[in-house]
């Protein structure tokens, strides 16, 4: 049986993440403490009967967790949860899938402005006191979103806001997804994983918003960055081995593309020795397409609904894994 609203203690989990603070602001009257350590997680999680948690979650605390009933994640990566063990255990488990994709979506939509509105470059001349004259090279000048096009690859939560968004800007999107049968989700047309290379060669910029599968690491390939046009923009706000970095480094060094904005890189954080720092054709965030203000209220509004189906005795919760 879950435990009654007055009988739940909840164990808040994350390094950084002001879990606790923002929960105590909805004065629920639920029990409850957040861990910023993974030792201190070992130590306390015997206390949880539900535990918040994402990347400082291991499987080695399974056996510490003898009053766990359901764990929610802060994240949409599951990839850390062993389900086999969870399941012995009957202890349910649910994603923040979509927590974010608002919040991704308008950082890609941000990046594409920044390259086009060529605003690292103008940041980069404040710094340097430099104010730049009018430009008789039109290759050099800023340029409008209307009237181009937008490939995005991947078009579920993210990837439909995000051709929304585009679409308010009078640009044309082009939809790529697992199952085209799905629907357009607001892009002009739809299409299987297996035209990218096809389709590349139209767009403007190619924007990646999927997640990663064994189906989709590498997907965007050296074919695909080769297809692209000399003037396009590549922007990566999936996973970084969504797309063959090496391949990423090639074609920016031979100079094949116009720019790429990345916000997640094969390796995170990105090694210093790689070349991607010091291209000045590149625009690299460090990861932060999702993290804003609203992130943990986002979280806690899916662990209030799904407590609420637990107290219930629903079988089914949102975003459930188990």
């Amino acid at each position: 049986m879950f435990p009654a609203k007055n009988e739940l203690t909840i164990c808040f989990a994350h390094a950084a993440y002001r879990m606790k603070d923002r929960f105590e602001l909805r004065k629920t009257g639920i029990r409850n403490f957040q861990v910023w350590a993974y030792d201190d997680l070992v130590k306390q999680i015997g206390e949880a009967d539900v535990v918040v948690a994402s990347g400082m979650w291991k499987n080695d605390l399974i056996p510490h967790a003898g009053k766990l009933k359901f764990i929610q994640s802060i994240s949409s990566g599951m990839d850390q949860y062993s389900r086999e063990q969870l399941g012995a255990k009957g202890v349910r488990l649910a994603s923040a899938a979509g927590v974010n994709a608002r919040a991704v979506a308008e950082h890609a939509l941000a990046l594409i402005l920044a390259v086009m509105r060529r605003l690292p470059e103008a940041r980069d001349n404040q710094h340097k006191k430099v104010w730049r004259g009018m430009l008789g090279d039109l290759t050099q000048r800023e340029d409008e979103l209307g009237g181009k096009t937008l490939l995005i690859v991947g078009m579920g939560r993210i990837g439909s806001h995000l051709a929304k968004l585009a679409k308010a800007f009078d640009m044309k999107v082009l939809g790529i997804r697992q199952d085209p049968a799905k629907g357009a989700a607001g892009a002009d047309s739809i299409h299987g994983m297996g035209e990218l290379v096809k389709l590349v060669p139209q767009a403007d910029f190619v924007a990646l918003t999927c997640a990663l599968t064994p189906e989709t690491t590498g997907l965007m390939s050296a074919a695909a960055f080769a297809a692209m046009k000399p003037s396009a923009v590549f922007v990566n706000v999936a996973r970084g081995k969504v797309a063959d970095e090496a391949a990423l480094i090639k074609t920016m060094q031979a100079g094949k593309i116009w720019a790429a904005a990345i916000d997640v890189t094969a390796d995170e954080p990105l090694p210093e020795a790689s070349p991607l720092w010091a291209m000045p054709n590149v625009f690299i965030t460090p990861h932060t397409a999702g993290e804003t203000c609203a992130y943990e209220d986002n979280v806690l509004d899916i662990l209030m609904e799904n407590l609420d189906r637990l107290w219930r005795g629903d079988r089914v919760l949102r975003n459930q894994v188990l």
